[in-house]
């Protein structure tokens, strides 16, 4: 038996038994670690890659030329999915080289027992060239998936280290002011010459300037928790009246203090999300709404409300009837320290993050929010979001 007939019979074999030889790989892979194999593979797209793989490698052996897989751009560009793939599953490079390095295992095995099945085979120097072949077609696959999953790691720690200075920036920036102010009232009761008004004004303005702190700090945490490398949602299936609910009461004594009534509709959906993302949604709403409310009005309220769409999206409406959004910076508002109204109303405090992050967890969710306002009279945010994550 020639080699070119040998590697014709490999290679239809490997070809007819492609599905079994992936899943005899994927079973090895389980023995090597141990975890359920949706932790491993969560999505059958990842699995379907590696019956292709070895489809092409089949189709290799039956090929003379050295550099025949090389040059095939369809399998290549499915070797850099896989490692695309993987990349966005946080796996390891160590893991993705084990997983090559146990399906060269798992089809040099299989080539020896159809070996054995023949009985007589041919030369040892055709079968040293076949499996040198296979070995080769391995290595270019794993190559092209190694090359793409680095490269994409490399630019997550660029873009991590961006996000990083950012971050560090906007905390300074943000902190300075109220620490300035802080440290000028320490050193001015400190003074034998201050009288009791003007401690009590003091003191006031401490008390205003550590609430600042703390609530810019609970934000800040909030733009890491979502933007750091850890940031693995925890999607589930929940009301998004329960959530909107939970929202509110954090906002209720804001709301009572302003005479803001707060509507929650009984007929919000049920959907399929990370919670804690939903739930900052709603409360920076109405906390923006809370805080922008009309005191001139008769009644002030925030209400949400919702409504399904034709293709299996829901659209959730957080509306007021506050003082509205100039038009000039509706194309502006949900940019970082952007705010709507650079002269807030009396004791409204904030840096223009709100919006910007309550945008950042929409998106994460794979949503979009829109805005309608019309000045003095009220604002709407349109929350558009999949029933589940998958859309």
């Amino acid at each position: 038996m020639v080699i070119a007939e040998f590697g014709d019979l490999i290679a239809q074999r490997m070809r007819a038994e492609h599905r079994t030889l992936a899943a005899r790989w994927f079973a090895r892979l389980l023995e090597l670690l141990p975890v359920e194999a949706r932790d491993v593979f969560p999505t059958e797209s990842l699995l379907d890659h590696v019956p292709l793989l070895i489809l092409e490698i089949g189709g290799y052996l039956r090929q003379p030329e050295d550099a025949a897989i090389a040059a095939n751009t369809a399998i290549l560009e499915k070797a850099r999915e896989l490692g695309a793939l993987r990349h966005a599953q946080r796996a390891s490079l160590h893991q993705v080289l084990r997983e090559y390095q146990l399906l060269n295992a798992v089809l040099v095995a299989f080539v020896l027992e159809e070996l054995d099945a023949l009985g007589t085979g041919p030369a040892p120097a055709d079968c040293v060239l076949l499996m040198s072949r296979l070995n080769g077609a391995v290595a270019v696959l794993s190559q092209s998936t190694v090359e793409t999953f680095v490269t994409l790691y490399m630019q997550t720690i660029a873009d991590q280290n961006e996000r990083l200075e950012q971050f560090t920036r906007m905390a300074t920036h943000e902190w300075r002011q109220p620490l300035g102010a802080l440290q000028f009232a320490v050193s001015l009761l400190r003074r034998t010459d201050v009288g009791p008004e003007r401690a009590e004004r003091t003191w006031t303005m401490m008390e205003r300037s550590v609430t600042h702190l703390v609530e810019l700090t609970h934000k800040l945490e909030a733009i890491a928790r979502m933007q750091g490398p850890s940031d693995t949602p925890v999607e589930q299936q929940v009301s998004a009246g329960t959530v909107a609910q939970e929202a509110a009461r954090q906002v209720r004594e804001m709301a009572d203090a302003r005479g803001v009534t707060i509507r929650i509709a009984d007929d919000l959906p049920t959907l399929t999300v990370d919670v804690g993302r939903l739930e900052l949604v709603f409360l920076n709403l109405m906390s923006n709404a809370i805080k922008y409310s009309d005191p001139a009005k008769p009644e002030q309220f925030v209400e949400i409300g919702s409504q399904v769409a034709d293709d299996g999206w829901c659209q959730i409406e957080v509306r007021d009837n506050g003082v509205g959004i100039p038009s000039d910076a509706l194309a502006t508002i949900f940019q970082r320290f952007t705010r709507a109204h650079p002269d807030r109303p009396e004791g409204v405090t904030g840096m223009g993050l709100g919006l910007a992050i309550t945008e950042d967890c929409v998106r994460a969710m794979g949503g979009r929010i829109e805005v309608r306002s019309i000045e003095h009279e009220g604002t709407a945010f349109l929350v558009r979001l999949p029933h589940s994550a998958d859309g």
